[in-house]
């Protein structure tokens, strides 16, 4: 193996996908202020709105989520607008 090829803080990390809960632990150097204990060990946690185990392509199912509710941020913010289109027409 190549010296210095990883940074120093390459170690195990617990991954959580937040949409259902499923947890995966894989060696990475993604910070992580929180913690998880998963088989009586504890890791570093990062946590996913989407994974491998939500993701439509992986699982087949279509599934629409909108955590941050982009949607009605953007409905609001052009809320005028769409009234002024509506009324010209």
């Amino acid at each position: 193996m190549k010296k210095d090829l990883h940074p120093e803080n390459y170690r195990l990390v617990a991954f959580k996908d937040m949409s259902n809960e499923k947890v995966f632990i894989t060696r990475s150097c993604a910070p992580s202020k929180e913690t998880i204990t998963v088989d009586g060990v504890e890791y570093p946690v990062v946590k996913l709105e989407v994974s491998s185990y939500s993701h439509p392509f992986f699982t087949g199912k279509m599934k629409f989520v909108d955590t941050a509710g982009r949607v009605d941020k953007f409905r609001n913010k052009y809320k005028a607008h769409y009234e002024k289109v509506a009324a010209n027409k």
